[in-house]
């Protein structure tokens, strides 16, 4: 650029000549450099492009003259140029007047940030509400007006859920707090934006319209998980987490938190999701913005690249890049007049979408960050041809290019051959700033850490290896000797003192604090769960230091924390988790309690398994994590740290220590469980006790010399305070709070169970459940008949069997109510503590078929079941829950509150506790399959949960040879672990066996099952001790039973038939298993029942095989549709959807799960690959609709014909009443000379001969 000399730099070169005792350094005596007149020439563009549309008042800037209002997205990206070229002008100054300059800049980009606030401000009753609903209805608006800050459409005309807008203005907001600017003025702002954090962290689950605010590409309005969105969002909370809004002269108060396991749920999510960007998009020119430049959001570099070659090869043209594929925004073919497209016309806009200029000042920026000159001068010369010059010289960058309307054919025919026009905005502001912000850049007027202070782009720089410090902790000196005496030295809770240990759900009270704000109405943090990675850091709260144990080992909400077995395997999950995903200053640290329950039932030992994991740990290496064991006292200089000032007493908007008549005030936000009082006050109060009760010091001291009443005073206010502190930890529902106590005082509570039961202790031979045989028709009757409910009652005081209390509390639950009043020990006995109390001595016990049992009655409800169905919906895969087929299958496509959850599968379960019970577990442990080994679950699009256990109860009944009810027991009898076992060999296909074992011959242990994978080939060590660990003799088993059988003869008359309840109308039903045939072959083959096995399970989890669906689509193409058992998949649907979304999967999956029959589904996909290879021949079409099970039934005729040839007998050829298929087809291999693949491929020949090419070979 030629230097130019104007008045002004003339005027100041004079006065530098005859006024030089001003100027301190003899630099500035020359005439204005190259440098300052290059960034004047910027300063006229930003000038006339960006600043002189800003309003006076609000600091907003309008979409365009014809576009009045104010986008979120678009002002936060137009005003980055006013801020980068006020750090050029600060950074290059020559004079006081550039200083002055770059003042004025920054003050404009503070008052653009601050109008935003403004109008997030107006709005933070939504903010309140969208924390607790995620509704479209109840979010942030996405644009404002530009002069008042006001709305300008309704919350339904427009889609303004985009929680990437939201997120970028956070995003920068932190940077520019970085860089030096005042954005925040008051601790009130500062609680907004924490809210506005809360509001952005669960993006990995929100459906939102995404950059482009029209959701779903159809256009019809329908929200979806954008990529986007929640890259932006992962973005900003970590720029945000631990940052000052005060900038350098703030103090604790004005520091922000963010929760690291949010951030890494983002993380994971993304990672499934990319180079993909939604449901509907396979690709979008979007994610370019957190792939790099601004939100850096990727770690892993090889998914990054993947991404960006993707939109490069998939996007590009000759003008940018297209936004999408088939995007119809502007194009010709697009009608304005309609908000909405018809679903098949998208086919329309291929090959003629509008190219976006934007996407290569991405681009540009990416070569700057990526260190790529070539990459940077290529698209800097391709911009440079494409910019529109006005008369003063000023080029600008127009919003898109379309194909002109005459010109449309020519370029179907050949795409990017056709000159393009400019339409849509001129400049657009957003495109215009950021080819602004790379060109500072690339001229070097700007470093690349500048406009990045807070080191985003460090992202996918590989971390150093992390060791996980483990700190085991005893519940007492009892437990702390069975640990010395194996050689595991620790400490007890007592020992630890200063450093206070609580439970996970301490720490969720606590955060539920941060952010309150009575003023403006704003209740913090919705009560959520803490995961490993916040649980794995000491808190400094009031100057004390606090750990947390983790989330899992929590286990009155629900049983899995009672067996031992699953709880090493979570925390073995936990640490492989925090040694990958750990992002954090300082090593993280995980505190593992060992209580009562991890012991043996004699209570001499450790179990055996969390023995074996203890030890491991000591070495130093487990679950793929490097271990280092110690006290957590060793721990402190290595650990990682967090200071909660907000919840010191002092802090004005706390609460902390304010009295009960302040709280009168806050009765209005209890909807949404939105509220001031309540459990913020207990959380108050149990801290304050807490505090006070393990430092006496800050108490009154009580002096050597007192007298033996102080004395006696002093330890009565002591136990006061505790007795009151542990009232208080049970309003927080902490059930374990004497784990977490310093104090002999309290022990571990025994359950305050009124029932008498039988003794633990006593010989073997006499724990056998005493079941009582008489018939229903004796059941206690009153003087009416009826059932006489004060005798039966009677006859549960009288009872030593659990089972049998269960039943005939079971019986109480039914008739009379879980508020019943037993009166079984005096007034306050209801059906509901009695039923609690037994929860808790089934669980002593280890019965699982009983503590399923009572959980369901009860309505437990698993503390993780919405966390683990929004992960398994994250990761693109939709859920169903009930057996088929619809309506009593229901599927869940997006993520629901907890409590419709819950019902939804009581619904679905139609109030069948097994199915309802064994469902909310099914979802937790797939969800943890899915944390840790997602490949599990490739090509799966839907799990079917409920089709999942039928097929359990299948395998069990037939590899068992029993009946479906014995084979809904031994399910129900599995403890957690072997349930997870079982169900991680149906996901990763191993063959598998089940046989019958006797767990253990305790009180009302039943006959039990173990799993063991067939052959045991590859398997760990640890694989097959746990595979194995149940094995026993059939032996044990008979004997079992004979001494069972040889009690019941010896039953008290006064007894009560529970064999007939159970066939009667108070019986749980058993789970429908599948038809398993009756018959069996002449010969016993090993392998007979292999492939029907394969072909059911893959039926039931929607296994097909890699690129099925791509084959689908391409089929498609060239028929009228597929029709399956009379649904039809119609051609149309690759005129609305490509080839590679996840849209037409789910679309597809849907059709086939239509058959309820998982190994004839199973055989009608072997059928559609057979077809899919008519894609790959020379033919236009194959005929107008495919009866997929037409050409099912053709092989398998000529399939029976050639069996019955061979001499097989009907017995051998039995069909399958329900489809007509011979049983011998669904146990067939594919390949081989009487494969189903070589007879399908028959059929399929057979069926489409008409439509092949004479002499075609092309099917065989």
């Amino acid at each position: 650029m030629p230097k130019r000399v104007s008045g002004r730099t003339r005027a100041s070169v004079s006065r530098s000549t005859t006024d030089t005792d001003d100027y301190h350094q003899p630099n500035n005596m020359r005439s204005r450099s190259n440098s300052g007149v290059k960034l004047d020439n910027y300063a006229r563009i930003v000038h006339q492009t960006i600043l002189r549309h800003q309003d006076p008042v609000t600091g907003l800037l309008p979409a365009s003259g014809d576009q009045p209002d104010a986008w979120v997205r678009d002002n936060v990206y137009s005003i980055l140029s006013v801020w980068a070229l006020s750090l050029a002008y600060r950074k290059n100054a020559d004079r006081d007047e550039d200083k002055a300059k770059a003042y004025e800049l920054e003050q404009s980009v503070v008052k653009l940030m601050r109008g935003v606030l403004q109008c997030i401000m107006r709005q933070l009753d939504k903010v309140e509400k969208f924390k607790y609903t995620k509704s479209t209805m109840d979010c942030l608006h996405a644009k404002y007006n530009t002069r008042t800050c006001a709305t300008v459409v309704g919350d339904d005309q427009w889609g303004h859920l985009q929680v990437d807008a939201t997120s970028l203005f956070l995003l920068f907001l932190a940077q520019m707090t970085a860089s030096g600017l005042h954005i925040v003025y008051t601790q009130d702002e500062v609680d907004v934006v924490q809210n506005l954090m809360f509001y952005i962290e669960a993006a990995y689950k929100v459906a939102d319209y995404g950059m482009w605010e029209r959701g779903d590409k159809t256009n019809q309005g329908i929200p979806e998980l954008n990529a986007s969105s929640i890259g932006m969002a992962k973005a900003a909370l970590e720029a945000l987490d631990e940052l000052n809004l005060f900038g350098a002269g703030g103090g604790p108060g004005s520091v922000v938190h963010a929760l690291a396991d949010d951030i890494q749920h983002c993380q994971s999510i993304l990672n499934s999701m990319l180079p993909r960007a939604s449901m509907s998009k396979e690709v979008d020119a979007g994610v370019l913005s957190i792939i790099s430049y601004p939100a850096f959001a990727v770690e892993d570099i090889s998914i990054v690249n993947i991404t960006k070659e993707k939109i490069i090869s998939k996007l590009q043209g000759r003008y940018g890049c297209c936004r999408f594929l088939r995007d119809g925004h502007k194009t010709p073919k697009e009608d304005p007049n309609r908000l909405y497209y018809e679903s098949a016309e998208l086919k329309l806009f291929e090959n003629i979408e509008c190219e976006w200029p934007l996407f290569w000042t991405y681009l540009i920026l990416d070569g700057v960050f990526t260190n790529s000159p070539e990459q940077v001068q290529e698209y800097r010369d391709a911009l440079e041809g494409i910019l529109i010059k006005q008369k003063d010289g000023i080029c600008l960058l127009p919003e898109l290019y379309s194909v002109p309307p005459d010109r449309v054919d020519e370029e179907y025919v050949n795409p990017h051959s056709v000159e393009r026009v400019p339409l849509g905005k001129l400049p657009l502001k957003w495109g215009q700033s950021l080819y602004v912000l790379g060109s500072l850049l690339a001229e070097g007027f700007l470093a690349p850490g500048e406009i990045d202070p807070l080191n985003r782009r460090f992202s996918t720089i590989p971390k150093p290896d992390v060791v996980v410090q483990v700190s085991i902790l005893a519940e007492n000196e009892e437990i702390q000797e069975l640990l010395m005496k194996n050689g595991i030295e620790v400490e007890t809770i007592a020992d630890i003192h200063p450093i206070h240990v609580q439970p996970a759900r301490v720490l969720s009270h606590i955060y539920a604090r941060l952010g309150r704000n009575q003023r403006l109405g704003l209740t913090g943090r919705p009560y959520r769960r803490i995961g490993c990675l916040g649980t794995s850091k000491f808190y400094v709260i009031r100057n004390t230091i606090f750990a947390f144990t983790p989330q899992f080992i929590d286990h009155q909400q629900f049983y899995l924390a009672l067996d031992n077995q699953m709880i090493v395997d979570m925390l073995r999950t936990d640490l492989s988790y925090l040694s990958s995903r750990w992002r954090m200053t300082g090593r993280p640290t995980v505190t593992f309690p060992i209580s009562q329950t991890m012991l043996t039932e004699d209570h001499s030992d450790l179990d055996p398994a969390v023995l074996a994991t203890l030890k491991k740990l000591q070495d130093g290496y487990y679950g793929g994590a490097r271990i280092q064991t110690g006290k957590l006292s060793e721990f402190l200089t290595t650990s990682c740290f967090a200071k909660l000032s907000f919840l010191d007493a002092s802090k004005h908007a706390g609460g902390m220590g304010r009295e009960q008549d302040d709280d009168d005030d806050y009765g209005c936000f209890a909807e949404h469980g939105m509220t001031f009082n309540g459990e913020a006050d207990d959380l108050a109060q149990y801290l304050d006790q807490l505090l006070i009760t393990a430092n006496p010091s800050r108490g009154s001291k009580v002096r050597g010399d007192s007298g033996g009443l102080d004395r006696f005073k002093a330890a009565a206010t002591k136990t006061k305070d505790m007795v009151s502190l542990m009232h208080k930890a049970k309003e927080l529902h902490l059930h374990n709070a004497h784990l977490y106590l310093p104090t002999k005082l309290f022990r571990s509570p025994q359950p305050s169970l009124h029932l008498t039961l039988t003794d633990s202790s006593a010989p073997h031979t006499s724990q056998f459940p005493q079941v009582v045989v008489t018939s229903e028709c004796n059941l206690p009757r009153d003087s009416s008949g009826d059932i006489d409910y004060n005798s039966l009652v009677q006859l549960l005081r009288d009872t030593h069997s659990l089972p049998d209390q269960a039943d005939i509390l079971y019986i109480l639950f039914k008739d009379k109510g879980m508020e019943w009043d037993t009166r079984l020990h005096g007034k306050g006995s209801t059906v509901r503590s009695l039923l609690t109390d037994l929860y808790v001595k089934a669980g002593d016990l280890k019965h699982w078929g009983l503590i399923r049992m009572i959980s369901g009655i009860l309505r437990k409800k698993v503390e993780e079941l919405d966390w683990a169905c929004s992960d398994l919906l994250a990761h693109q895969k939709h859920l169903t829950v009930g057996l088929p087929p619809e309506p009593r299958e229901k599927t869940i496509t997006a993520p629901i509150p907890p409590d419709k959850l819950a019902m939804l599968i009581d619904e679905a379960s139609e109030n069948n506790i097994t199915i309802a019970i064994l469902t909310q577990e099914i979802m937790v442990y797939l969800a943890m399959n899915m944390r840790t080994q997602p490949s599990l679950f490739s090509e799966m699009y839907r799990l079917r949960i409920g089709l999942i256990i039928q097929v359990m109860a299948t395998e069990l009944a037939q590899s068992l040879n029993c009946s479906g009810e014995e084979a809904t027991e031994s399910l129900m009898s599995l403890s957690p672990s072997e349930l997870k076992i079982l169900l991680h060999h149906i996901l990763s296909g191993k063959e598998f066996g089940v046989q019958r074992s006797v767990r253990s011959v305790d009180a009302g242990a039943s006959p039990a099952i173990s799993i063991h994978e067939v052959g045991n080939v590859g398997a760990t060590k640890s694989e097959r001790a746990g595979i194995s660990k149940l094995k026993s003799d059939m032996r044990m088993l008979e004997e079992h039973r004979l001494s069972w059988s040889q009690q019941r003869q010896s039953l008290t008359p006064h007894s009560l038939d529970m064999e007939h309840i159970e066939s009667g109308r108070y019986r749980l039903p058993s789970i429908e298993s599948l038809d398993v045939p009756v018959s069996t072959p002449v010969v016993k083959d090993t392998r007979h029942g292999q492939w029907l096995r394969r072909r059911r399970l893959d039926g039931a989890l929607n296994r097909v095989p890699i690129g099925f669906y791509q084959k689908v689509w391409k089929i498609l193409q060239k028929c009228h549709g597929l029709s399956i058992e009379g649904f039809v998949l119609p051609s149309s649907t690759t005129r609305e959807m490509t080839l590679d979304e996840i849209k037409f999967a789910v679309h597809v999956e849907t059709v086939l799960n239509r058959v309820p029959q998982p190994e004839y589904r199973q055989l009608l996909v072997e059928a559609i690959l057979v077809l899919t290879m008519l894609a790959d021949v020379d033919i236009d079409s194959v005929g107008s609709i495919i009866h997929v099970e037409k050409i099912v039934h053709i092989a398998n005729d000529m399939f029976y014909h050639d069996q019955k040839d061979l001499g097989a007998e009907e017995q051998i050829l039995e069909r399958d009443p329900s489809t007509g298929v011979c049983r011998l087809l669904y146990d067939s291999a594919p390949s081989g000379r009487f494969g189903s693949m070589t007879y399908l491929t028959r059929a399929v020949a057979v069926y489409v001969q008409d439509f092949l090419p004479c002499g075609s070979c092309a099917v065989q």
